[in-house]
């Protein structure tokens, strides 16, 4: 059974392009900066391009960083983002200079189109870019658990990012969407992004599936009536989320998740899949009756 899992993990991943993720990476992004004062102004350049960075890195963050009126300043900006008082102009994001992360969050909910490109610049956009890709990601495998054994949930809910649909197992749909987070967090932490650049990190991957293929199996087969897919969705979540938390760590600092933060997350994680998995199925009743 895994040889076969094996062959169709790799069938999957030959649907699995880096190169798109690279892509949407390595989209230009200025950002226009706009204050009254050039002390907030300093603030906003040290909040994006960190005064930790090596010189020749921040030098390379200020190429897509500009005061808004300096003679070479472009005439359009990607993002532009203000001091509180002065947002004045359309689509322009507030500056909040006791809570940065606050402005990191509003950009990334009305420009989600940008957030890789952002991540990849800007080392402020990194962890909540991060977090985003691991929680739409463990979601989707946590439906996906779901899809597999009710049809009619997917498309009524949520749509796959590559053509899970054509694979009858779901270890290989949710390993290789694992492959695919992978390749997210790398171009998101401003790493290679690649078959060979990570074939360590998607090894692992690989090789961590076949655990959650045995636990989840035999949830599903012990709670009868399909009482199981609630625990096997929330599985899924969990390894999911788990994986997504080490890779984002060790791009981050060089090194994983400890064996102890491993199972806490899990745990965590186990409880946090059970209730998205029950509002999936709440949510499918629901649009069954009307």
């Amino acid at each position: 059974m895994q040889v076969k899992a094996l062959q169709q993990i790799r069938t999957a991943l030959r649907h699995l392009n880096p190169q798109e993720v690279r892509a949407a990476a390595s989209v230009p992004v200025t950002i226009g900066l706009a204050a009254a004062s050039s002390g907030v102004l300093a603030a906003m350049e040290d909040f994006l391009a960190p005064p930790e960075l090596s010189r020749r890195r921040r030098l390379q963050v200020f190429e897509s960083l500009y005061r808004i009126g300096d003679p070479d300043a472009p005439s359009h900006f990607d993002i532009i983002l203000c001091e509180e008082h002065l947002l004045e102009t359309s689509g322009a994001f507030t500056f909040f200079a006791k809570e940065p992360a606050r402005s990191v969050e509003q950009i990334l909910r009305e420009r989600e189109d940008l957030s890789l490109a952002l991540a990849r610049r800007f080392p402020a956009f990194r962890k909540p870019v991060a977090a985003r890709i691991v929680r739409k990601v463990a979601e989707e495998n946590a439906l996906f658990a779901l899809f597999s054994a009710l049809p009619n949930l997917l498309p009524n809910i949520f749509a796959l990012g590559w053509a899970a649909a054509e694979f009858a197992s779901d270890t290989a749909v949710l390993t290789v969407n694992q492959v695919r987070m992978a390749f997210l967090i790398a171009a998101a932490s401003d790493r290679e992004v690649g078959y060979l650049d990570q074939k360590a990190q998607i090894a692992s991957i690989i090789a961590g599936a076949f655990g959650w293929r045995t636990l989840a199996r035999e949830l599903v087969g012990k709670i009868p009536f399909g009482g199981g897919l609630i625990p096997k969705a929330a599985i899924a979540y969990a390894g999911t989320t788990v994986v997504g938390a080490g890779l984002e760590r060790y791009y981050r600092l060089g090194y994983g998740l400890t064996t102890a933060e491993r199972e806490s997350l899990y745990r965590q994680a186990l409880a946090g899949g059970k209730r998205f998995a029950q509002w999936a199925l709440k949510s499918r009743e629901e649009s069954e009756r009307t």
